[in-house]
């Protein structure tokens, strides 16, 4: 169940811009609320659209982009040690790339 003040990592269906510019698969972050439509667009939407929706830290995520949710205290959020295809030759190599996990509850400072 997903509960307000509970820290929670959510696996979303596709990939998003989160504030800092960046795109992301996923946000750790702890739940402010559950809300529905009326409250988080100012509208109530019909039954083609989603109807509630979670705050997790400066992110609101629409419930129908929502895959998995894990409760955890803890997230790993550095940098992944993966294998990436260089050219066509089909060739391989391994290389560091950001996290696609965005930490919703760290806060920024803007330059």
């Amino acid at each position: 169940m997903i509960s307000p003040n509970k820290k929670v990592l959510i696996t979303c269906n596709n990939w998003f811009f989160a504030p800092d510019g960046a795109q992301y698969r996923a946000v750790f972050g702890t739940v402010s609320a559950i809300c529905d439509d009326k409250e988080t667009l100012g509208i109530s939407t019909n039954r083609g659209s989603t109807n509630w929706y979670v705050r997790v830290g400066n992110v609101t995520i629409a419930g129908c982009q929502i895959q998995y949710v894990v409760e955890t205290d803890i997230c790993y959020l550095g940098a992944v040690n993966e294998q990436h295809r260089i050219d066509a030759t089909g060739e391989y190599t391994w290389g560091l790339r950001n996290s696609t996990i965005y930490d919703a509850d760290q806060q920024r400072v803007e330059a």
